[in-house]
């Protein structure tokens, strides 16, 4: 049994993920949907870890190359155990056993892979409860208006937890009891493994219940306690895409919450949704419209919104980004971008940097104080310091072939609707004129101007669009023009 004056490290963590979800309807598993950023697997191994196990193990079955291989990309030190054809929890973690090291001592948790919002305080809560009271088994529980679905929790007289009878099993006056069993236990470890090898399968699903072990251990001298908890959301799975779409929603609440108690400004919590790995400095203010995703990181004192979706992006203090979406991109200390602005994986802004409407961007330096502000392609490329793109550039970095890269020096300028050619090299302090197509390296001081010389042909609408309504636009025009010149002469 577990002493109190032992470790409250527990000796492994186990989490169920072998089912298949068939209510989700869908192709992928059901531990791998995702809410905040997370699958629902990742969200109950982060729990898992956060109270330091010696082990963690994931039970997988339906699905299992998928699944197996998400929990190595999540945590490379999960041990992965298959789940075989008996069915139940009790098996489900009888297969964990078997993939463990022989002869765990100490306390065991059993979660489960889609209870996402089951948090490591809970755990620790847990694990510490279960050894102060020297328990066989220690059970999360909680009190719920409509319990059905959950198994019931049993007590004696005395208060003390009889055992667990599910749903399907109960009789009507188990049905009207509201504790319910989370699913979620601490167990002593040698209790659990004797314990379920006495489990059998004579249930009406004809499955090997984990919920068994309780009256096992009961019957053995063991105590069986329970860890009663208020917040009803870190009891509840996910069956199907409505619960899923509800517990996403939660989830988020809590985060933004968390963050506005941190220091940050979310003026309307209810359109702004952030990913649980995201990280924003204090005195940032997110505007309405707006989504972080992935593992984004905002600095202190930044604007972010409205409309705006950031995925794995890093944003400098005083940043302002509205209305643009940026991705795997750097946008650098007092910089500003959009609106409308699109910056794709590898762009990075330098500090004070300006990237402005409608422009996209994509394998691109743009260095300290340099400007990209209205209606240009920026793809492999490098801006340096303070040099100044006018409306309408394309870098055209594609031949049909390869990506070629274009280089634009500091200070240099490049004149609107221009078009550069990549391989290029624009040098330091170098002009482009407006309406360039620049195909080779300008050198330091140069203008380049590479466009044709403008040639006005008198007579041309006349001849070629006569009858039409710009010929006859032109011909009042030009009647006007002569009268108005030959004002005020004199006759000779």
């Amino acid at each position: 049994m577990n002493s109190a004056t032992g470790s409250s490290r527990p000796a492994a963590v186990i989490v169920l993920a072998a089912g298949e979800g068939t209510r989700m309807k869908s192709a992928t598993p059901k531990v791998l949907h995702r809410i905040g950023g997370r699958t629902l697997l990742g969200h109950a191994i982060a729990a898992a870890r956060s109270v330091g196990p010696e082990h963690l193990a994931v039970v997988v079955r339906h699905e299992r190359d998928l699944v197996a291989a998400h929990v190595a990309e999540v945590d490379p030190a999960a041990v992965i155990a298959d789940q075989d054809e008996i069915k139940g929890t009790g098996r489900a973690t009888e297969c964990a056993l078997a993939a463990l090291p022989e002869g765990l001592e100490g306390t065991i948790l059993v979660t489960y892979g889609d209870v996402p919002l089951l948090d490591g305080a809970t755990l620790h809560a847990l694990v510490e409860e279960h050894a102060a009271t020297q328990s066989a088994v220690t059970v999360i529980t909680a009190h719920l208006d409509n319990p059905t679905g959950y198994g019931r929790i049993l007590r004696g007289a005395s208060g003390d937890v009889e055992g667990i009878v599910e749903q399907k099993d109960a009789t009507p006056d188990q049905h009207a009891i509201t504790e319910i069993n989370s699913g979620i236990y601490a167990f002593d470890a040698q209790v659990l493994q004797q314990a379920l090898g006495k489990v059998g399968t004579d249930n009406a699903q004809g499955e090997k219940y984990l919920t068994d072990v309780l009256s096992i251990a009961r019957a053995s001298g063991g105590r069986v306690s329970a860890h009663l908890i208020e917040d009803l959301w870190q009891t509840e799975g996910v069956n199907d895409r409505v619960q899923l779409a509800r517990l996403g929603k939660e989830l988020n609440r809590r985060i933004t919450e968390r963050w506005m108690r941190e220091g940050v400004t979310i003026v309307d919590p209810d359109t702004t949704w952030v990913d649980a790995d995201v990280a924003i400095g204090r005195d940032t203010t997110i505007l309405p419209g707006t989504q972080l995703h992935g593992a984004t990181t905002i600095g202190e004192r930044v604007t972010v919104g409205p409309d705006t979706t950031l995925t794995d992006t890093e944003v400098g203090d005083g940043a302002e980004v509205k209305r643009s979406e940026a991705i795997l991109a750097v946008i650098g200390p007092e910089a500003r971008v959009g609106p409308f602005s699109y910056l794709r994986a590898g762009t990075e802004l330098g500090a004070r940097g300006k990237i402005g409407g409608f422009v996209e961007t994509k394998n691109a330096t743009i260095g300290e104080g340099a400007k990209v502000p209205h209606l240009t392609y920026a793809g492999d490329v490098t801006i340096e310091e303070g040099a100044n793109i006018g409306a309408g550039t394309i870098f055209a970095n594609y031949d049909g072939v390869g990506k070629h890269h274009t280089t634009v020096g500091r200070y240099s300028f490049v004149g609107s609707n221009s078009v550069l050619v990549a391989p290029v090299t624009i040098a330091d302090g170098a002009y482009v004129g407006a309406g360039s197509a620049v195909t080779g390296d300008v050198d330091p001081g140069q203008i380049a101007v590479a466009r044709g010389r403008q040639r006005n042909i008198d007579g041309w609408v006349a001849a070629a669009r006569a009858g039409t309504k710009t010929a006859a636009a032109a011909e009042a025009a030009s009647t006007r023009h002569t009268d108005a010149s030959s004002e005020g002469r004199a006759e000779a």
